[in-house]
């Protein structure tokens, strides 16, 4: 079984990326959910973005580097948008790291290191009209064409957070393939 850190993405830890990680559980993997919003929420992107800027982005990435500094390595790193950055961050650097989902989001690989990782497996998935997914399309294809470890998928829509079972862009179909293949990805990852 895997041991996953799930960063959640802009809005905050809601109860549908709760839902997705007590899935996750339910298969027997070890999943991390921190909450570097400290218990807020927010109904909108527009809202969960105005909280980051004034808190900093960059003190909320490293609230998620400190969340996997409290761990042992080998882990899954993984991300809804926003938690893409940290996650994609870690699994390019953090030794030791076993895999890498990449939800909703995917930044260029040389913003963490010239080349993915040997050895490190990553899924990248997002929706194909998605305004956010949109502008990160071209690094996910990149990625996805850089290493034989990765795996892209595209889905009709343009739903961003379509995974989150509390959100309104919620798509129970696409949700639910998605969960399928972090699944069979979950299942192929090597031990610590």
């Amino acid at each position: 079984m895997a041991d996953v850190l799930l960063y959640h993405h802009i809005q905050g830890l809601t109860d549908g990326v709760r839902s997705f990680a007590d899935s996750l559980r339910q298969d027997g993997h070890t999943v991390h959910t921190p909450d570097l919003f400290d218990g807020r929420t927010f109904g909108s992107i527009e809202e969960g973005f105005g909280f980051a800027r004034e808190v900093g982005f960059d003190t909320l990435r490293e609230r998620g580097i400190a969340a996997a500094d409290e761990l042992d390595a080998g882990l899954v790193y993984a991300g809804f948008s926003f938690g893409v950055t940290i996650a994609q961050r870690l699994a390019q650097t953090r030794p030791g790291a076993r895999g890498a989902l990449l939800i909703d989001s995917c930044l260029p690989v040389a913003e963490f290191g010239e080349t993915w990782p040997e050895g490190v497996p990553v899924q990248i998935h997002g929706k194909e009209d998605d305004e956010f997914f949109d502008e990160d399309l071209p690094a996910a294809r990149e990625l996805a064409g850089s290493t034989a470890n990765a795996e892209l998928f595209v889905y009709p829509g343009d739903q961003h957070l379509f995974a989150d079972s509390s959100l309104a862009g919620y798509d129970p179909e696409a949700s639910a393939l998605l969960m399928e293949r972090v699944r069979a990805f979950l299942a192929t990852v090597r031990p610590a």
